[in-house]
């Protein structure tokens, strides 16, 4: 009798640690099986926007293709316009910062660290900006979904008379885009690279092969 109870108390043993394995997330609450779970969609989710970022012309593409039914969806609707007014002012301050250096010269001696270049004769540097491309891409792209998903929320709906929402982002998109552009033609920088004179390693290669040459 004694014998039986005893075995009755010990413990099986278990193949590999799969038993043992199985009870332990047999045991876990459903908080922790939710967090998992998030944790694992958002690892997901963070590989596929690193796998897209070179990918620039389908990532603006995708944006297009979001903002035309954002704005077909509010023009059906007749309404929503708060929500786009709060989604400009966004974009307007995604729009500063994408065309914004990272390094503002107003605010740092020029004569320390890296500088614009200030002169065609100057070699080319890129423009580093405050807000990078894909950052601005991802930012604005999120907010026109969460605008579009505020669509569904009547609270939202507010009654106002759009033209003047409409006045009022005219007017501050003139004027913050002016001051941006007396800021770069005071300070002498492009926030584009395009047209700027670039050094590539076939130019160079070639230089420097007519150089070895025997002159005559």
């Amino acid at each position: 009798m004694m014998d039986s109870g005893a075995d009755s108390t010990t413990p099986t043993p278990t193949t590999d640690g799969v038993q043992s394995a199985g009870a332990l997330h047999s045991t876990d609450t459903p908080a922790a099986a939710v967090q998992r779970w998030a944790f694992v969609v958002s690892q997901r989710y963070q590989h596929l926007l690193d796998k897209s970022t070179p990918f620039l012309l389908y990532r603006w593409i995708v944006f297009c293709v979001i903002a035309i039914i954002y704005t077909a969806r509010v023009f059906f609707l007749q309404g929503f316009y708060v929500v786009s007014y709060a989604l400009g002012i966004y974009i307007l301050n995604l729009l500063i910062g994408f065309l914004s250096p990272q390094v503002d010269p107003q605010f740092q001696d020029l004569s320390d660290g890296p500088t614009l270049p200030s002169r065609t004769s100057d070699e080319f540097r890129p423009f580093v900006r405050r807000l990078p491309e894909f950052k601005f891409w991802y930012s604005i792209t999120k907010a026109f979904c969460i605008a579009f998903v505020l669509t569904f929320v009547s609270a939202f709906d507010v009654p106002v008379f759009w033209p003047i929402l409409l006045f009022y982002w005219l007017i501050l998109f003139t004027l913050t885009m002016k001051k941006q552009i007396l800021h770069m033609v005071k300070y002498k920088y492009v926030p584009f690279s395009f047209g700027k004179q670039r050094y590539d390693g076939k130019r160079a290669n070639s230089t420097e092969t007519s150089s070895l040459l025997p002159r005559e």
